[in-house]
């Protein structure tokens, strides 16, 4: 039985396959100077306009780590939320490799508002404490919660405002969009963002993740930082062979509805169950649920998930791309 874990745990889609199959003939240019390479960044200025620059890296941990390390000095400061992945998650890789200091403000839904921001977003004592100089959020937030995009143009205008930048971790990104109903571009470009860390993996690629710069000033050294943070490939057309197959033809969308409408439909037949409790809105592809320990355990040696918060027996519950009705039916069936 398919694991309600993480879409990390799916399989590569099929046409992503196709892509790798048909990428993997004849010679090409190394390090992104092959024809598909440059394919895929065409594609991607589509969805997120001219402006658009985008580079592939392998992991979402480099993504975010390379965006950030393009927008900021040693003394700076990276303003995001306490559940944040580069807070919690990528085994302080920010600390390590950029030298700079998180701060991470506390809030119940994973979501950051220009009011707790505006708290922490200038040193106060100069020269003695660190500078902020970026605001990074989560799209959709490690809690499965979305922004509007009220919210993040509220945000954006904050960071010009303020002379920061505006950084997104979008690991799910398409599940946002479709969520919302809108395209990268309203999503992202006219929101203010300035660089994005573009999830694939989750949605359906077998490796692979796009950082899309849209601020000129982060351009000029990213592809230096890139090197240095030893995640420039050398064959990258199969990476990008990967998001051609994705971004064309609405793959991405498909992909991304289908783990949406799965999480939907499996929340909607957990919150009948009395002993079951939704602690977060269910949004995108996650569920967040207390439940008794025991049943857990039952759950989890059959189709395993997450415990998110064990003291207080909360959960974490994902579909993906290639989770059914049938799936949830068997879940359910076991509960």
């Amino acid at each position: 039985m398919k694991a309600f874990a993480s879409d990390n745990w799916a399989a590569a889609c099929p046409e992503v396959m196709k892509a790798l199959i048909e990428a993997n003939n004849g010679h090409a240019p190394a390090y992104g100077d092959d024809e598909l390479t440059k394919k895929a960044n065409r594609i991607f200025k589509k969805h997120f306009g001219e402006k658009a620059e985008t580079y592939f890296v392998y992991n979402g941990t480099a993504a975010n780590i390379i965006s950030l390390a393009t927008a900021n000095n040693s003394f700076n400061a990276i303003i995001c939320s306490e559940h944040a992945h580069i807070n919690l998650d990528e085994c302080g890789a920010p600390e390590k490799f950029l030298g700079t200091k998180l701060i991470g403000i506390p809030n119940t839904d994973g979501k950051l508002t220009v009011e707790m921001i505006e708290k922490h977003s200038e040193a106060l004592r100069y020269p003695h404490q660190v500078v902020p100089k970026t605001i990074s959020i989560s799209q959709p937030t490690e809690l499965g919660t979305l922004y509007t995009i009220e919210e993040m143009t509220a945000i954006g205008n904050f960071a010009k405002a303020n002379n920061l930048y505006f950084h997104v971790d979008g690991a799910r990104i398409a599940n946002a969009a479709v969520a919302l109903n809108v395209d990268f571009e309203t999503m992202i470009s006219d929101t203010g963002v300035d660089i994005l860390s573009f999830g694939g993996t989750k949605n359906g690629l077998m490796f692979g993740e796009a950082v899309v710069v849209l601020n000129d000033k982060l351009k000029s050294n990213f592809e230096l930082y890139r090197k240095q943070g030893m995640q420039l490939a050398s064959k990258m057309r199969y990476i990008s062979a990967q998001f051609i197959a994705l971004m064309q033809n609405n793959v991405w969308k498909r992909n991304a509805g289908q783990a949406n409408s799965m999480t939907m439909l499996l929340a909607e037949k957990l919150s009948k169950y009395t002993e079951i409790q939704l602690t977060q809105v269910v949004e995108t592809n996650g569920i967040w649920v207390k439940m008794n320990e025991d049943i857990a355990k039952k759950l989890q040696s059959i189709s395993f998930f997450h415990p998110w918060n064990p003291e207080n027996n909360e959960y974490r519950i994902m579909t993906s791309w290639d989770t059914t009705k049938e799936d949830v039916e068997r879940f359910l069936g076991i509960l």
